[in-house]
């Protein structure tokens, strides 16, 4: 018969190696009941982590790319709201030119003229319109103020430049009572040669306007681009400004009663087209609008199914997880309690 040494130490020993054990899986087990998902990924996937690693990084990206699309969307909603302010803005100076159609009333034109100055005022400051820190009409300038402003204190370049050709074209000013001379062939002819330059052409960006031809771009997915963003150098614009300093400049003149209605025809036509303009800029945003949000849309539906994907490869079953746990912590429970039994196993308690 053979016998084998045990001692109370080695037991010792040999339970404190099992509590170790067990708490560690006590704490894997804790980790995958409370997230759902392995505790250990590179481990339980092996060579599957590339896949799993590229994955999160697709879902990171596109995630990234509908928060950066937020951002575009608020600028796009800030631009269409002042749009929309700048078209009534043209809309009333266009009501206000209809109501006085052939009318010589010195207290209905002077009514006119305020109207008509009052509204290019709010264009302008409108068109000046920043929204986190940009300039929404500034193209890619987001950091300079597009629109100068035409009345006010000092005289404007813009101003200053229509008294000049005013000044240089018929050789008196706007109130001189020889503005009654003036036919409606030299109102064309003035307006055609001498104010569309200043306003229609370079004298726009000379006098008017530090806004950038180019406007903001932004990507919206990974292989599509909207522009993001307008500019002040556009037609609408400018005719609203035509429409305006016209009204503004010359209406209340001392004018005969057939000049004056082909001036007010002129200034309808210009009011027209700067709607119509403005409008047009609208519709292009609304486009780019619409094309976020079936961006989203379509990237929201890659992110459901990645997210699908990745879920079967780092998810666990959590009941599974919580069973395991309540049967390691009776297992910690168990040794602690033989520990405690083992460790009274002493001579010296029967001596």
């Amino acid at each position: 018969m053979k016998t084998t040494f045990v001692s109370t130490q080695a037991i010792q020993n040999a339970l404190r190696l099992t509590v170790q054990r067990t708490q560690a899986g006590v704490l894997k087990a804790q980790t995958e009941a409370v997230t759902g998902r392995h505790a250990d990924i590179g481990l339980e996937l092996g060579a599957s982590s590339s896949r799993n690693i590229s994955l999160n990084r697709d879902v990171l990206r596109m995630r990234t790319i509908i928060d950066s699309n937020a951002l575009v969307q608020n600028r796009l909603s800030t631009s269409q709201n002042a749009l929309e302010q700048m078209s009534g803005s043209a809309q009333q100076l266009l009501d206000s030119l209809i109501s006085v159609t052939g009318s010589d009333d010195k207290n209905r034109l002077n009514i006119a003229s305020e109207t008509a100055m009052t509204s290019l005022d709010s264009f302008i400051s409108v068109a000046n319109t920043s929204a986190n820190g940009e300039f929404i009409f500034s193209g890619v300038n987001t950091d300079v103020r597009p629109m100068a402003d035409y009345n006010g204190t000092p005289t404007s370049a813009a101003k200053t430049s229509f008294d000049a050709a005013y000044l240089g074209y018929f050789g008196f000013t706007q109130n001189d009572p020889a503005a009654g001379g003036i036919t409606p062939a030299q109102l064309d002819d003035f307006i055609a040669n001498h104010v569309e330059p200043l306003i229609m052409g370079p004298g726009w960006q000379a006098d008017w306007s530090s806004a950038d031809d180019n406007n903001m771009t932004s990507r919206i997915n990974s292989n599509e681009v909207v522009a993001s963003s307008t500019n002040i150098n556009s037609d609408g614009a400018k005719n609203m400004a035509m429409a305006a300093v016209l009204i503004t400049e010359m209406l209340s003149s001392p004018l005969s009663g057939e000049t004056r209605q082909a001036l007010t025809e002129k200034a309808i036509n210009y009011a027209g087209q700067g709607i119509s303009g403005v409008d047009f800029q609208r519709a292009q945003l609304g486009v780019s609008e619409q094309r976020i949000v079936k961006s989203n849309e379509s990237l929201n539906a890659q992110i459901d199914l990645m997210s699908l994907y990745i879920g079967e490869l780092e998810n666990v079953d959590v009941y599974e997880a919580s069973t395991r746990l309540t049967t390691l912590l009776a297992q910690v429970e168990t040794s602690y309690k033989l520990t405690a039994r083992i460790q009274q196993l002493s001579l010296t308690n029967y001596l």
